[in-house]
């Protein structure tokens, strides 16, 4: 599904990633951890498509398609969702009407006509209980007065909506109180399946308690340093990122 190959970025000259070898297939659950400014939060936005960053080397594909050239949105319209760490507010426009309006641009990029919208609210009722939701959040102004909790559950429920190929969420947990952290993981597991596959970003392992994953990579200074499976967040929960500083300076 996505596949990264030598892949260095960087952004406003300053080289972030410095060869990046990553591949993710359908109904993998990949968790990439690492210390502060190890090119985490860049390599979700390289692979989505922002473009304050600058490929310099290497490409990605997705699908078997070469996606470097393609802008934010078009990667977005063939499956790829990411989740910010700090989702912006947007008053007036409430999270139905967000979540209709991105669900048709994408059907129209596919030549697709509208949702009708009897099967619109059958959707949105549908995901909204599927991840717990309360009718009348959906009504509020996107993200306007959200807790941290509430904006991370609203960003879950705009991955069920999309029902994306590749969801990437960077650093979902940020902020997060314990109940909070099991809703939006609750969420994550409900939609993921053979099909799809996401890639968790974090910082620290308890997410991963919740959203067990198939492969664990660490990021250093922009390179995946070590690969491995779930026992690896366990033993950097434990042993902390100079063991990796150390074993890479060795």
């Amino acid at each position: 599904m996505l596949k990264i190959d030598n892949l260095h970025a960087s952004v406003e000259d300053k080289s972030i990633l410095k060869g990046i070898n990553l591949e993710v297939k359908p109904g993998e659950v990949h968790a990439i951890m690492g210390p502060n400014g190890s090119g985490k939060s860049t390599l979700a936005s390289v692979i989505a498509g922002k473009e304050e960053y600058e490929v310099t080397k290497g490409n990605i594909t997705f699908d078997g398609e070469d996606i470097e050239e393609l802008a934010a949105e078009e990667r977005a319209h063939k499956g790829i969702f990411l989740s910010f760490q700090y989702p912006i507010e947007i008053p007036g426009v409430s999270v139905t009407n967000f979540i209709k309006t991105a669900i048709n641009e994408s059907r129209k990029a596919k030549g697709l006509e509208d949702m009708p919208a009897k099967d619109m609210l059958k959707l949105i009722r549908e995901k909204a209980d599927l991840l717990e939701i309360d009718r009348k959040f959906l009504s509020r102004s996107l993200n306007e007065g959200f807790s941290g909790g509430e904006k991370k559950r609203n960003e879950i429920f705009q991955m069920a909506m999309l029902d994306p190929k590749l969801a990437i969420l960077d650093e979902t947990d940020s902020g997060l109180d314990i109940d909070a952290l099991r809703i939006v993981a609750n969420g994550v597991n409900k939609l993921k399946n053979k099909d799809n596959a996401v890639v968790v970003i974090t910082h620290y392992q308890r997410l991963l308690d919740y959203i067990v994953p198939d492969f664990v990579h660490v990021l250093y200074n922009g390179r995946i340093v070590k690969s491995g499976g779930k026992e690896l967040a366990h033993e950097l929960e434990e042993k902390g990122y100079d063991w990796i500083k150390e074993e890479v300076n060795a």
